[in-house]
């Protein structure tokens, strides 16, 4: 047995008693969450470990995260502060020289502000990389920008279609200009790329997001991009674990459009026989996710007016097609979790959340929005009185990847972007994830975005919709409780108390004390799940911040 005394230390446990001195653990357990004196009157210790006045946080819970993505990226090229095409092609030359026998070249990250205006083209690529496939998946993930020899590596040439709720761009006379936007990147071109990455591949993948993921204070991840080979890489990690993870997952099933009812309808029986599969306190099969739009920045949401230049797409579903999927979803009792960024989107993926419930009945539910940069008040308040979860991601909204989204709206829909102070007036309860790898992982500055609306990495911008910020308090409720509770977790983890899972980080800065400022430099000294101290700097990772 091992019963560990954590003393000392300033304590916020995200319950109503909020702040404590001490922590006792019991094995896996928190047996004491309280004063420093009552936890010294406990029998049995084996432990002690002097926090010497550090903060404690519940281990944060990432609520929105790709998880076998974010390991992949961290292997990959980062373009994410490329600052312009010359840079990108540096970077992809200097990659390929490196190594020469590698088949092809895979980067992540890049803007479209870095352009300056024009349009990604596969001869820009091929500049750099002639002679081997390049796969740059944009910032967002909704688009890639691929050259000559990955079209050809992809089979995509004068003859072929477009996939359904996707697009391949093309010039005057029909060729492949190279971008590929939401199910041609998403789909075709991740089939194919899957089809060459080997089980073991992702599997190491995985292990590397989860070391970050530990470094960093990241204690549980809601993973919304399972499909088969995502799941069998979890799978093969949790046998690898004797039934454990590093970290706590519960997973939601792409449900990918198809335009046949019976074929969409059949992969919500799928996640509904997974999810009875996939229970266990360590890996759980929560619900379905379904993409209902694109994104802002290439012109892919499913807005109610046109985008600045006239681009005004659909929706990926039609309200028919989607009431289908979310009504078999919710009456088996899934969570149900929808892609929303743009106001259109957002109206259509309520709008099936309000037919599930008329159809099936009273029933306890947990439905979730996710992303909701642009939203209407009108949906915002019909949220709150149905009880919808809205899943933001702050990171998103940092200044310095702003520029594209503005310019892409171009109207007053930018002064009402990412409005979560509207939301919480509404009553919609909010969780913070991070999205990764559409975006760095880390958490802290991820909160300093949500309590400054100020960018992570530049200092000179100003703030984003200042007003729409939230409180320290507030933003880390909604990274650890709230986050928790969303995912079903709220009598496992997301808060210290006592009986629930001892997962918990100690960090070496006091944003409470010092300020939010703090978050950009504070690091995570320790990060312990399940009473086992598995991360941070005592385990030789300085955590990384940026993927």
């Amino acid at each position: 047995m091992s019963r560990v005394h954590y003393r000392g230390g300033r304590i916020f446990t995200a319950t109503e008693q909020e702040w404590a001195s001490s922590l006792v653990v019991d094995d896996d357990t928190l047996l004491h969450v309280g004063s420093t004196e009552d936890a010294e009157r406990i029998e049995g210790l084996t432990r002690t470990v002097d926090l010497e006045g550090a903060l404690v946080l519940p281990g944060i819970v990432d609520a929105h995260a790709h998880i076998v993505g974010l390991g992949e990226a961290l292997g990959q090229i980062d373009l994410a502060d490329a600052a312009d095409l010359a840079e990108i092609q540096d970077r992809l030359r200097r990659t390929a020289a490196a190594d020469p026998d590698a088949p092809r070249l895979c980067g992540f990250g890049w803007l479209f502000a870095a352009l300056d205006g024009q349009l990604p083209t596969r001869q820009m690529l091929d500049q750099a990389v002639p002679d081997r496939p390049v796969y740059l998946a944009a910032s967002d993930q909704h688009s890639a920008w691929v050259n000559t020899a990955a079209l050809a590596e992809l089979g995509i040439g004068p003859e072929t279609p477009d996939p359904l709720s996707g697009e391949i761009a093309r010039d005057a006379d029909g060729v492949a200009t190279g971008m590929l936007y939401e199910r041609a990147a998403l789909g075709l071109m991740r089939d194919v790329l899957d089809g060459l990455t080997t089980d073991a591949d992702r599997l190491a993948a995985l292990q590397s997001a989860f070391e970050h993921y530990l470094a960093a204070g990241v204690t549980a991840a809601v993973d919304m991009g399972l499909g088969d080979p995502e799941l069998t890489a979890l799978e093969s990690a949790l046998e690898a674990g004797e039934g454990r993870l590093p970290l706590r997952v519960a997973g939601h099933w792409i449900i990918n459009r198809h335009g046949d009812h019976a074929e969409e309808l059949a992969q919500v029986d799928r996640a509904i026989a997974l999810s009875q599969r996939h229970q266990g306190p360590w890996l759980r099969v929560a619900g379905i996710k379904i993409f209902v739009d694109g994104v802002i920045d290439s012109c892919t949401a499913a807005m109610v007016h046109p985008f600045a230049d006239g681009r005004h797409p659909d929706a990926i579903w039609d309200a028919d097609s989607l009431n289908a999927v979310v009504a078999r979803a919710d009456r088996a009792g899934l969570q149900v979790a929808m892609h929303a960024i743009g106001d259109r989107a957002s109206a259509l993926a309520l709008g099936a959340l309000e037919h599930a419930c008329e159809v099936n009945g009273d029933h306890p539910r947990r439905h979730r929005i996710e992303h909701l940069e642009t939203v209407t008040p009108d949906v915002i308040g019909r949220m709150g009185k149905l009880g919808v979860i809205a899943s933001v991601q702050p990171v998103h909204a940092d200044p310095a990847i702003q520029e594209n989204w503005r310019e892409m709206l171009g109207d007053t829909r930018v002064a009402r972007g990412f409005p979560w102070t509207e939301l919480e007036e509404a009553g919609v309860r909010l969780v913070i994830g991070s999205d990764a790898p559409t975006a760095p992982y880390a958490p802290l500055p991820n909160l300093y975005v949500a309590t400054t609306r100020r960018s992570a990495s530049r200092s000179d911008l100003p703030a984003n919709h200042a007003g729409y910020a939230m409180t320290l308090e507030t933003a880390l409720l909604r990274a650890t409780r709230e986050a928790a509770w969303a995912a079903g977790w709220e009598g496992v983890t997301g808060r210290l108390e006592s009986g629930l899972s001892a997962d918990f980080i100690v960090l070496d800065r006091d944003p409470f004390q010092e300020g939010v400022e703090s978050l950009l430099e504070a690091r995570v000294t320790t990060t312990v799940v399940a009473g086992r101290e598995v991360g941070g700097l005592t385990h030789g990772r300085e955590p990384v911040l940026a993927v």
